[in-house]
């Protein structure tokens, strides 16, 4: 599995995948594929740090594990390329975008891989899951993985934008150097959490580009396409 880590990222994480934990996580994942429906593709474990290399790394956004319907999960959080309705957190999360930054989201694109294309690293704590069992990989030592990455960044990376949505996200601020580094901490984008307040109106997109600017980065454009054929919409 090791070798689904682009190299720039594998060099940076050398120490890390020399641990005796990785060695039980790999087996974890390898036997949960071969024996059970897993998402998102083998392939596509990784596709975070695969579209997004370290050198890249602008923004993180934290999120907690994949999506576990049929083919729903590519690898990068809250991203989606199922062909139902796109799921509540996503929504919201346009919504926000739409009056932060007054652009159209698309109504049916889930698929976030233009954002990681321009250093936004779509970390999920962890990166598998079975299909029809949420956080059902949470035991394999993923976290302990994606807390070191996260760690890595903080350490060997200067003025990135930590994006902290929900209490699970926000324990992770204890692995990020605030000095070095800008975090932007919200409720959780789901229905629960948004309807609560603390989601909407956090200007938390605006708020990036105005720090990535500040420092001489280039912006996000956060803006996305909709896709040429919009998929069947299914009523729940």
């Amino acid at each position: 599995m090791k070798n689904l880590i682009p190299n720039d990222w594998k060099y940076v994480l050398q120490n890390e995948l020399q641990q005796e934990y990785w060695s039980l996580l790999t087996t974890k994942v390898e036997k949960a594929y071969e024996e059970q429906v897993c998402y998102p593709p083998k392939e596509d474990i990784f596709n975070a740090f695969k579209l997004c290399s370290f050198k890249e790394v602008k923004v993180v956004i934290l999120g907690q594990d994949p999506y576990h319907g049929q083919r729903q999960a590519n690898g990068l959080c809250f991203s989606y390329v199922g062909t139902s309705r796109l799921p509540p957190s996503l929504k919201n999360i346009y919504k926000e975008i739409s009056k932060d930054v007054v652009v159209t989201m698309p109504i049916s694109n889930g698929d976030l891989s233009p954002w990681a294309n321009q250093g936004v690293l779509l970390l999920n704590a962890c990166l598998t899951v079975e299909a029809g069992k949420p956080n059902s990989h949470k035991s394999f030592g993923w976290n302990t993985f994606t807390d070191q990455v996260i760690k890595t960044i903080s350490e060997k990376k200067q003025g990135v934008v930590f994006l902290l949505w929900g209490g699970f996200a926000q324990k992770k601020e204890k692995l990020i150097d605030p000095n070095q580094h800008f975090i932007l901490k919200a409720t959780h984008p789901s229905p629960l959490g948004a309807n609560k307040g603390g989601w909407f109106d956090t200007q938390h997109f605006s708020k990036t580009n105005t720090y990535l600017k500040s420092i001489g980065k280039e912006t996000i454009d956060w803006e996305l396409k909709e896709v040429d054929q919009p998929p069947t919409l299914f009523t729940l």
